[in-house]
C-alpha cells in the first residue's frame, strides 16, 4: 500500500489546474491500492469570485464528476484536498475535503473547521478566509484499505486538539492538504507536521501548494509524508510533482504497542473531574 502527495502551483482557472492534475496523475506508480492526495485549493486558487464560480453543491457538479472519474479510471483512492462547496441558504462557502474510493464513490467529506484570518509579513499581507468561507462544525474519519483516515485542512494544523480527537476516533493516517504561505511555512510547517505525527502516532500525508500565485501570494511547498515516528519518508521542496511512500500498518501498531501514549493520556480524566 502506498501514499502519494501531489504538489501543484494552482491558479484561478479550473481548466488550467485540471490539465496540471491530469498530467501529474499520469505519473502515478503502478501499484495498487494507492491513496492519492491533492493539495488545498487544487481546483481553484484565487479571488472570492473565482471560488464562487467553481463552487458546487456537495456531491454534484462537473468538477466533482471529474474527480470521481479519475478515481474510478485510475483505480485509486483520491482525496481532493479542498475545494469550494455551496451551503444551502448562505452566500458563503465551505472549504471541503472530499474522499473518493477506487470505484469513484464519494465516501467521506470534511468542512474546514479553522479559517485563516491572520496578518502575515509577506506580499499579500492580510488573509481573511472567513469573508468567503464558513467554518465547518464536525470531525471526519474515513475507513479505507490504508487504515482510518483523519481529515483536516491547512490552518487546522495549528490546533493539536483536533488531531487528538481524530486519534481518539481511530485515525491511523492524518491528512493535511495545505497552502501554507512562504513565511509561515518556512517557520512552522515541518515542526507542526512532525509534532502531529509523533504525538498521535499516525502517518501524516501533507500535499501542498508551491510557488508564486500572483497578488503577492507565495506558498511554501514541501509536500511531505511522515511515519508515526515523525520520520520524513518523502518530501518535494519546490515545484510541481509528486512523492510516494509505503504504509506499514504493522510498524504503526508496534509503535503504539511499545509506547502506548493514548492509554497513558490523563487530561480527559482531569477535565471530567473538573466539570
Amino acid at each position: 500500500m502506498k501514499l502519494v502527495a501531489i504538489q501543484t502551483n494552482a491558479g484561478a482557472d479550473w481548466s488550467s489546474n485540471k490539465a496540471t492534475l491530469e498530467r501529474l496523475l499520469g505519473q502515478l506508480p503502478p501499484e495498487r491500492p494507492l491513496l492519492v492526495q491533492l493539495p488545498e485549493n487544487a481546483v481553484v486558487f484565487g479571488s472570492k469570485g473565482a471560488a464562487l464560480e467553481c463552487a458546487e453543491s456537495l456531491g454534484e457538479g462537473p468538477i466533482q464528476a471529474q474527480m470521481a472519474e479519475w478515481a474510478r479510471r485510475l483505480g485509486i483512492w483520491l482525496v481532493v484536498g479542498a475545494m469550494p462547496t455551496r451551503i444551502v441558504s448562505s452566500e458563503k462557502l465551505h472549504s471541503s475535503s472530499l474522499v473518493y474510493n477506487d470505484k469513484g464513490e464519494l465516501v467521506g467529506h470534511y468542512h474546514k473547521l479553522h479559517l485563516f484570518d491572520v496578518e502575515v509579513s509577506d506580499g499579500h499581507g492580510r488573509y481573511h478566509e472567513s469573508a468567503t468561507y464558513q467554518a465547518g462544525d464536525g470531525l471526519t474519519v474515513v475507513d479505507s484499505p490504508f487504515g482510518r483516515l483523519g481529515l483536516s485542512i491547512c490552518y487546522d494544523l495549528r490546533f493539536p486538539e483536533l488531531y487528538r480527537a481524530l486519534r481518539e476516533l481511530g485515525a491511523d493516517i492524518l491528512l493535511v492538504p495545505s497552502a501554507f504561505t512562504q513565511v509561515t511555512g518556512q517557520a512552522h510547517w515541518m515542526p507542526l507536521l512532525q509534532a502531529r505525527a509523533i504525538e498521535n502516532q499516525c502517518y501524516v500525508l501533507a500535499a501542498a501548494q508551491a510557488g508564486d500565485h500572483g497578488n503577492g501570494r507565495q506558498t511554501w511547498g514541501h509536500s511531505v509524508i511522515l511515519n508515526p515516528w515523525g520520520e520524513v519518508l518523502a518530501c518535494i521542496p519546490k515545484g510541481e510533482g509528486l512523492i510516494v511512500a509505503d504504509v506499514d500498518l504493522s510498524r504503526l501498531a508496534a509503535i503504539r504497542r511499545q509506547m502506548p501514549v493514548d492509554q497513558h493520556a490523563r487530561m480527559k480524566a482531569v477535565w471530567r473531574e473538573n466539570e
